[in-house]
């Protein structure tokens, strides 16, 4: 006889009402932000295999940042990956289309059992308010939408995937895109994408890649960077006024130092040598201030 027992349910996948609740009204639509879902039995180890993130650290209901590297291990979008379930995963996709970035992704799933869908039945909605209930990389489900816990040094954030969109508000949309970049989430926009490693994005802020999970693709040159010690230019967070351009070169009147790969607000990332940036006080004859990475966004 075979014994049989009741496995706990920890975590349980939403299930999405035919008939959305009405988003709050302390919330905004983030019209850049899309989701993709992978959706199979191989779609863990697709992930595993493709993504520069450790996926097997994840149990259900739980989210880390990751990416997808071309073979010369340039980011060719960032995102928040979530575990849904053992053949679920969301990728949160600021940025990039979930439309383009599948059919780039379909051709590398040669015989693997799993399916790319882009979730355009679901809107992605955001507040500077605290998570209801999720905390840190664990989400909570709720009344048929997702939380995620967006918080950091700056203050609450709360995020919500579900079926009711909030409102447009196209400043709201820009504040929450300056606050991911002062905490060092590069937001990249199409001219910047596959233009820089992990290490140039300063990645190992939000422990966004690993070196140590096996191969994927562009892993032999993060992996070389890594122990070469070779990163030396990274993420430095500048603020000026009038506000700098992405793609924009800043140079310090002599010689050209980095480039502009995220701006919003008057903040912007840029790529810049380690050494000795704090000392930059103009950029192409403008006044330009450095300043520290704010923590607590990693996941």
């Amino acid at each position: 006889m075979i014994d049989t027992f009741t496995i706990p349910q920890v975590y349980a996948p939403p299930v999405m009402p035919d008939k959305p609740n009405a988003a709050p009204t302390h919330e905004f639509h983030l019209t850049d932000h899309g989701i993709l879902a992978l959706h199979g039995r191989d779609s863990l180890a697709f992930a595993q295999s493709q993504f520069m993130n450790d996926v097997r650290l994840l149990g259900d209901g739980q989210w880390q940042w990751s990416g997808w590297l071309n073979a010369k291990g340039r980011v060719i979008a960032l995102f928040a990956l979530l575990r849904i379930d053992a053949e679920t995963l969301w990728l949160l996709l600021p940025d990039v289309a979930a439309d383009a970035l599948a059919e780039k992704l379909q051709c590398f799933l040669f015989r693997s059992k799993l399916a790319l869908a882009p979730r355009t039945d679901l809107c992605v909605s955001a507040g500077f308010i605290a998570p209801t209930d999720a905390r840190g990389n664990v989400m909570a489900v709720g009344a048929g939408d997702i939380e995620l816990d967006f918080s950091a040094a700056a203050g609450p954030r709360r995020l919500r995937i579900g079926p009711a969109c909030a409102a447009q508000q196209p400043d709201a949309v820009a504040r929450w895109a300056a606050f991911d970049l002062r905490h060092g989430l590069p937001r990249l926009p199409a001219s910047q994408a596959e233009q820089w490693t992990p290490q140039q994005l300063s990645l190992e802020r939000l422990l966004a890649f690993s070196i140590s999970k096996g191969c994927y693709p562009g892993q032999e040159i993060v992996a070389r960077t890594h122990f070469l010690g070779q990163a030396k230019r990274g993420i430095c967070l500048l603020h000026a006024t009038p506000a700098l351009a992405v793609g924009e070169a800043i140079g310090d009147g002599d010689h050209s130092l980095g480039t502009v790969v995220a701006a919003a607000e008057g903040w912007a990332l840029a790529v810049l040598p380690l050494a000795g940036i704090e000392h930059l006080r103009s950029a192409n004859g403008q006044p330009v201030e450095v300043l520290p990475i704010a923590t607590g966004l990693a996941r």
